[in-house]
C-alpha cells in the first residue's frame, strides 16, 4: 500500500518540544511531545539540554520514517528565538545554549550602548527593546569579550531553528524571521544588518541570509526529504492567518510569551512603546510586523503551581476549568477590565484570603488579562487600519476563563480561539508548501471558536 506523503515539523518551545506530521491537506496525522530536564551552563545557570535535543531529533526522525502509513517527504522547524548555538568549523557546539533569561553583565551593557549610540536610539533603529540576553546580538557581543578564546573558534552563530535544520542537513543558514525578532542585529531603518556587526568584525559569523522558502535535500531513514531552514515561532504562527484571512486582524500567540502581532499596523515604533516591550518582527517576506510581548505564560505557570500547592490540588485541573461569574462577584472584579481601581496584583495576594482554588485561579487570570489588554493595545492603537478580529492561539486559547474575560473587554471586536492551536507548526509547514505539496492551499486551515463579551 502506498504511504501518504507528510511533512514533519519540529516545534521547539522553552517547555515543550513537539513533533507533528501534517498531510497534504494540512491535517495533523501524528504527534508526540517531550520535555527535557534542563542542564546548566558554566556559571550554573539553567539552560537548554542541547545534547538531549539533538538525540531526540534524530531518534524521532528515524521513528517516523518507519511508520507504515506515512512517508516523510519534507521537514521543517520552528522554535523560540533569542538564543544562539555557536558552532566551530566542524559544526560542533562550542558552548551550552545559553538561556535568554540569564542576567547580562552591567559593564558589557554599558560599554555596548556607549559605543553604539545609546539605548534609546539603538533600540529604535533595531526595533528591539533593551532586554539584555533576550537580545541575541548581545549574547554574541558577550561571547567575544568574555570568552575570546571560544570566539576565535567560532564559525557561525545560528539561531535555534536554523541549528535544528543544520543538525539534519549540515548546511548553515540565517533566516530573516529569526534575525528580525528583537535581536539587536537588524537596522529597520536601512533594512539591513546593523553597522555594529561590521565594526565588531562579527558579520561573517552570521551564516548566509536565506529566504524561508529555501529547502535542502538530505537522507533520513534512507529517504531524501526536503528540509527547510526553520523559522522563529512567532512569525511562523502568523502565516496560517495571513494565508486564510485578509481583513484587518490581530493575532495573540500565547505560550511562555504572549505575543500580540498586528500585521496591519505599520506606524513607526516610539521610545515609549519600546519601553513597554513593544517591538517589530520581520515576517517571512522581510516585512515589519508590529508586536508587543508579555511574559504571561511563564507567570501563569509559576502562579498556578502556587495555587495548587496551597490548596493541595493538581495543576492539570485548571486546563479544563470553566468561567464562573460568581467568583468575579465575590472578588469584586465584576467591572470593566480597564478599571484603574488599585486592585492588588495576584502575585502579591495572600492565598488564605480565597475560599477555594478556583476563586484564586479566576483572580490570577483576571490579573493576566488586565496585563494582556495593556500589552495588546500597544499594537491596536495608533493605526489607520482598525482591527476587526482578534485570533488567540496557543495555550490560553483553550482556557475558558481567559478567553471569556478577554472577550468581555474587546466588545467591539470579534474574539476567536483557534480550535487548532498549532499555528506555529502549521506556519512552518506552509512556509515551504511549494517544495513538497502539489495541492492548492486550503482555505479552511483554521477552525475558530467565537467568544462573546458576556460574563454573567
Amino acid at each position: 500500500m502506498k504511504r501518504e506523503p507528510v511533512i514533519a515539523i519540529f516545534d521547539v518551545g522553552k517547555t515543550n518540544k513537539k513533533l507533528f506530521l501534517f498531510n497534504q491537506d494540512y491535517k495533523i496525522v501524528y504527534e508526540k511531545s517531550a520535555c527535557f530536564t534542563e542542564t546548566v551552563d558554566e556559571d550554573g545557570f539553567p539552560c537548554e539540554n542541547l545534547a538531549a535535543l539533538k538525540q531526540s531529533l534524530h531518534e524521532s526522525l528515524n521513528e517516523v520514517s518507519q511508520l507504515k502509513d506515512y512517508e516523510v517527504v519534507a521537514i521543517n522547524f520552528s522554535s523560540y528565538g533569542a538564543s544562539f548555538v555557536y558552532i566551530d568549523e566542524d559544526g560542533e557546539p562550542l558552548t551550552p545554549l545559553y538561556n535568554y533569561l540569564k542576567p547580562y553583565p552591567p559593564e558589557l551593557h554599558k560599554s555596548f550602548y556607549e559605543k553604539y549610540g545609546g539605548e534609546a536610539d539603538f533600540a529604535r533603529e533595531t526595533a528591539s527593546p533593551v532586554s539584555g540576553s533576550l537580545n541575541s546580538g548581545m549574547q554574541l557581543y558577550r561571547l567575544k569579550y568574555q570568552q575570546p578564546k571560544v570566539f576565535k573558534k567560532l564559525k557561525f552563530a545560528l539561531h535555534l531553528p536554523q541549528y535544528m535544520s543544520f543538525m539534519v542537513t549540515g548546511e548553515a543558514f540565517s533566516d530573516i524571521t529569526s534575525i528580525g525578532c528583537h535581536t539587536g542585529l537588524w537596522n529597520f531603518d536601512l533594512h539591513k544588518y546593523h553597522k555594529w556587526l561590521y565594526d565588531e568584525h562579527m558579520i561573517n559569523n552570521l551564516a548566509p541570509l536565506t529566504p524561508v522558502i529555501k529547502v535542502s535535500e538530505t537522507k533520513e531513514g534512507g529517504k531524501s526529504p526536503v528540509v527547510g531552514i526553520g523559522l522563529h515561532d512567532s512569525s511562523a504562527a502568523l502565516i496560517p492567518y495571513t494565508t486564510n484571512f485578509h481583513e484587518p486582524f490581530m493575532l495573540l500567540s500565547t505560550g511562555t510569551w504572549c505575543i500580540s502581532l498586528n500585521p496591519f499596523n505599520h506606524s513607526p515604533l516610539t521610545a515609549q512603546e519600546l519601553k513597554k516591550d513593544c517591538l517589530c518582527y520581520l515576517d517571512q517576506k522581510g516585512k515589519p510586523i508590529k508586536a508587543a510581548r508579555l511574559f504571561a505564560g511563564h507567570e501563569h505557570e509559576v502562579q498556578t503551581k502556587k495555587i495548587a500547592g496551597h490548596f493541595k490540588t493538581d495543576v492539570s485541573k485548571y486546563k479544563a476549568l470553566h468561567y464562573n461569574h460568581k467568583y468575579m462577584l465575590r472578588l469584586n472584579l465584576d467591572k470593566k477590565l480597564n478599571d484603574k481601581n488599585g486592585l492588588k496584583r495576584f502575585d502579591a495576594s495572600n492565598m488564605d484570603n480565597y475560599f477555594s482554588d478556583e476563586e484564586a485561579y479566576h483572580h490570577l487570570i483576571y490579573d493576566l488579562v488586565q496585563q494582556q489588554i495593556k500589552s495588546s493595545m500597544l499594537v491596536l492603537e495608533d493605526t489607520d487600519t482598525p482591527v476587526r478580529r482578534i485570533f488567540v492561539d496557543g495555550g490560553f486559547s483553550k482556557n475558558s476563563v481567559y478567553m471569556t474575560l478577554l472577550a468581555s473587554y474587546f466588545t467591539g471586536v470579534e474574539v476567536f480561539a483557534a480550535s487548532m492551536p498549532q499555528a506555529t507548526a502549521l506556519g512552518a509547514a506552509l512556509a515551504i508548501h511549494k517544495s513538497w505539496n502539489k495541492n492548492a492551499l486550503p482555505n479552511n486551515l483554521i477552525e475558530l471558536n467565537y467568544y462573546s463579551g458576556t460574563i454573567n
